[in-house]
C-alpha cells in the first residue's frame, strides 16, 4: 500500500504528463492553468486508495483518477463563475485571468477530457465505471442548481441544504471510491460500502469548509473567507442561525441580507454565529456524519492494515484548517 503523501505524488505526476493541444491557446491554457493550481488532490487520491484496497496495481487506476480530478476542476471553472467568485487556490480564478466566455468553454473541454481519461480504463470495468460518473456527473449538476436556486429563497430548511450538498459535494467523493474499487475488483458489497462512506464523509467535508468559510485562516484557507456570507448562501450556520435567532436578530439578519457593505456584513453575521454557538453546533453535525461514514468503512472486508491509510486521511480532512 502507498503512503498518502505517495499517491499524492503519483498523481502530480500523472497531472504534468498531460499535454493538452497547444491551439487555440486561450481555450487549453486555462485548462493547464487551473490542474497546475494543485490543492491536496483528495479526490483522485480516494479514488487510488480505494483501488489499492483490493489490488495492489496502483496504476491500473491513474486514468480514473485524472479524470475525476479533471471533471472536479471543471466543475470548479463553473461554480466560480456562477458564485463571482474572485480567487481559487489563492490564485486569480479562471474567468477573471481569461474572461467568462473562456472559461465557460475550456470547462466544457475539460468535460470532455475526463471522458477520454476514463476510455482507457480495462475494458472489463468500463462500463461500470461510465454509469458510476455518469451517475455522480448529473447529481454534482443537480446540487449545483439547488445550490443557486437557494439563493433566491427564504424558506430553505436544514434537510433540503444536507440533501443539496449531498448532491453537489458528498456524490462526488462517493463517486470517486466506488470508481476505484470497481477498477481494484472489489465486489459490489464492498464498493456500494465505500460509496455509502464516501458520501457520508463527504457531508462531512463540505460542512468543515461551511465552518472553515467563516472562521478559517484567510492564508490557509485559499479562498474569500466570509464568501458564503456576502453571496448570502444558504448554508448550515445560516439555517441553523435562523432557526435559533431571536425575532429581533433575525430582522437584523434580514437586513444584513442586503447589504452591500461586506466587511461589515460578514463581521455582524459571524457575530450572531458566536452567540448562538452556530461553529459548535455546526461541528457537531459535522462529527455525527464523519461517523456514519467511518462506520461504512469498518464493513468493507478488508483488513484493518489495508485500511489505515484511509482512515488517516479521512480524519485529517475532517480536522483541517484550509
Amino acid at each position: 500500500m502507498h503512503s498518502i503523501l505517495e499517491l499524492q505524488d503519483i498523481v502530480e505526476k500523472a497531472i504534468k504528463k498531460v499535454q493538452y493541444p497547444s491551439h487555440p491557446a486561450r481555450l487549453y491554457e486555462p485548462i493547464s492553468y487551473i490542474m497546475s493550481l494543485g490543492g491536496k488532490r483528495i479526490r483522485p487520491v480516494l479514488l487510488l486508495l480505494s483501488s489499492e484496497l483490493f489490488n495492489d496495481d496502483v496504476t491500473i487506476a491513474v486514468e480514473g483518477a485524472l479524470a475525476i480530478e479533471t471533471f472536479h476542476n471543471f466543475t470548479l471553472i463553473h461554480d466560480d463563475i456562477m458564485d463571482n467568485a474572485p480567487i481559487r487556490r489563492g490564485k486569480d480564478t479562471v474567468h477573471i485571468k481569461w474572461g467568462v466566455n473562456n472559461a465557460i468553454l475550456s470547462g466544457d473541454v475539460m468535460m470532455v477530457e475526463a471522458n477520454r481519461h476514463l476510455t482507457r480504463l480495462d475494458t472489463t470495468v468500463l462500463k461500470d465505471v461510465l454509469t458510476c460518473f455518469n451517475d455522480t456527473a448529473s447529481g454534482v449538476c443537480e446540487g449545483q442548481q439547488l445550490d443557486m436556486e437557494f439563493e433566491q429563497r427564504r424558506d430553505v430548511s436544514i434537510e433540503e441544504y444536507i440533501n443539496m450538498i449531498r448532491l453537489k459535494t458528498a456524490v462526488l467523493v462517493g463517486g470517486c471510491m466506488k470508481i476505484g474499487a470497481i477498477i481494484g475488483g472489489a465486489d459490489i458489497t464492498d464498493a456500494d460500502l465505500l460509496y455509502d462512506f464516501g458520501v457520508n464523509f463527504g457531508l462531512a467535508f463540505q460542512l468543515q469548509d461551511d465552518i472553515l468559510d467563516v472562521y478559517g485562516d484567510p492564508l490557509k484557507f485559499g479562498k474569500q473567507v466570509g464568501g458564503d456570507i456576502i453571496s448570502n448562501k444558504q448554508t448550515f450556520l445560516l439555517l441553523k442561525l435562523k432557526e435559533l435567532a431571536s425575532t429581533a436578530d433575525q430582522a437584523l439578519l434580514e437586513r444584513l441580507g442586503s447589504s452591500t457593505n461586506h466587511p461589515q456584513k460578514v463581521e455582524a453575521i459571524t457575530e450572531l454565529y458566536n452567540r448562538y454557538q452556530i461553529r459548535e453546533i455546526a461541528t457537531a453535525e459535522m462529527e455525527r456524519r464523519a461517523d456514519i461514514a467511518f462506520t461504512s468503512l469498518d464493513q468493507v472486508s478488508i483488513s484493518e492494515e489495508r485500511k489505515s491509510e484511509l482512515y488517516q486521511l479521512a480524519r485529517s480532512l475532517i480536522n483541517r484548517e484550509s
